[in-house]
């Protein structure tokens, strides 16, 4: 099978074909379109830096404050600086985000002009300033440290042609000769691939660092809508469902039980050599049909196990029937939410149901625990494992009920088995 290409810089460095892909290429061409970016800002920052650091000095060092115009100029730049900043950072954002293209190729989508005053009062604005200050204050100097390494080693590798009697070339030390040379020359080949993944090491940091500060904030307020809006509707839903079973448990159900119970009535009146006696027989039959199909109706909205005997109950009887042998261990005390109970309950049905039909397994265990306020249900088996929710619609729908109740579904099924299916419900009332 063929390997999946990286999609970004930091899931390639950790290949093994790292130093022979095109990936140390789009690091380095990263790397130099970020010097001139980086040079200006760090210019910039120096206007205002170098002063300062010089005021700091003196009075570190001398004990004297530093001088009117000197005060009055770091006052009146510094707050140039912090105004202009936000206005400064837009276009900076904006280049970065089509340069991070280069060693990323997860979608960072652009950034509209949210209008001058969002600039000062959104915290994406003030991200993508202290993303200028990161990249025109600490990239530089890391940039520098990363530039003297390469300078040194290339030294090394050049040695052996750059010495001369009249000219030894200092390496650590002073060398004088071709025959000292070498073993540094070898020492600065070897040390070659060690820069190719410094290159690449140093620009998945920028990019890290990049990504974090001009990603798209998360709008919290309209997060918080949209699980109020999905709790309304899994509310409302709830209670129709709740409606439906009412009507057809207390409504459709004794008047077709009390019509099946009146045709088997009239079959004992008929005699059997009766033209209306097969007839009666077969509505008879039907009736009694029906009347099973809308108590296993009755069964999936609601199981009636649930109301009597409770999750750890019901969750025992789906052992008892089950076609492989189920250990259930319950340690849920306390009230749970309907909606809880329901979706664990049918949890445990499709997840034995699966065990069941795909798994070959031999036995299988069934855990219901409270932990940190949330409702845990663990089922494991000892078959052939590899299920995968992308084969079929069972492990999908499953995952949507539980995403329903606001909880989450966690798979572990590796080729050979075990397979446990972990669901983790919150019991908030």
């Amino acid at each position: 099978m063929t390997p999946q290409r990286p999609s970004h810089l930091a899931e390639a460095l950790r290949r093994r074909d790292w130093l022979v892909s095109a990936w140390p290429w789009r690091a380095l061409a990263y790397l130099v379109s970020t010097v001139p970016i980086a040079g200006v800002l760090a210019v910039g920052l120096l206007v205002i830096g170098a002063p300062l650091l010089a005021a700091v000095n003196a009075v570190r060092l001398h004990g004297r404050p530093p001088g009117i115009p000197l005060t009055l100029f770091l006052a009146v730049g510094s707050l140039t600086l912090l105004a202009l900043a936000p206005i400064v950072s837009f276009p900076v954002a904006a280049v970065e985000r089509w340069r991070l293209g280069l060693v990323d190729g997860r979608p960072l989508p652009a950034s509209p002009w949210p209008g001058l005053a969002a600039r000062y009062r959104t915290a994406a604005g003030w991200r993508e300033v202290a993303y200028l200050f990161w990249l025109g204050g600490i990239a530089p100097v890391a940039y520098w440290v990363f530039l003297l390494l390469v300078l040194l080693d290339l030294g090394m590798v050049t040695s052996p042609w750059l010495v001369s009697d009249a000219d030894p070339v200092v390496v650590w030390q002073p060398i004088e000769t071709t025959g000292e040379a070498v073993p540094y020359a070898v020492v600065g080949v070897l040390l070659l691939p060690v820069l190719g993944y410094a290159a690449g090491l140093l620009a998945t940091v920028q990019a890290a660092v990049a990504r974090w500060a001009l990603a798209w904030p998360v709008d919290a307020a309209a997060l918080r809508e949209v699980a109020r809006s999905r709790t309304r509707l899994v509310g409302a839903y709830e209670a129709e469902r709740r409606r439906i079973e009412r009507d057809l448990h207390d409504g459709a159900q004794p008047r077709l039980t009390s019509l099946t119970l009146q045709l088997g009535l009239a079959r004992l009146d008929v005699p059997e050599d009766s033209p209306a006696s097969r007839p009666l027989a077969v509505a008879h039959d039907q009736a009694r049909g029906l009347m099973v199909m809308l108590r296993q109706l009755v069964h999936g909205i609601r199981p009636q196990s649930l109301t009597d005997l409770g999750l750890a109950g019901a969750v025992r009887e789906l052992a008892d029937v089950a076609t492989v042998a189920v250990t259930v261990h319950a340690d849920i005390d306390g009230e749970l939410p309907e909606i809880v109970e329901t979706t664990a309950y049918f949890v445990v049905s499709e997840a034995l149901g699966n065990v069941a039909r795909h798994a070959g397994a031999t036995r299988a265990d069934v855990r219901l625990t409270r932990a940190g306020g949330d409702l845990v249900v663990e089922v494991s088996d000892d078959g052939r494992g590899g299920a995968d929710p992308a084969r079929g619609t069972g492990l999908t729908g499953l995952a949507d009920r539980v995403a329903a109740a606001d909880g989450r579904l966690l798979l572990s099924s590796p080729p050979g088995g075990p397979t446990l299916v972990r669901v983790e419900l919150p019991c908030r009332r």
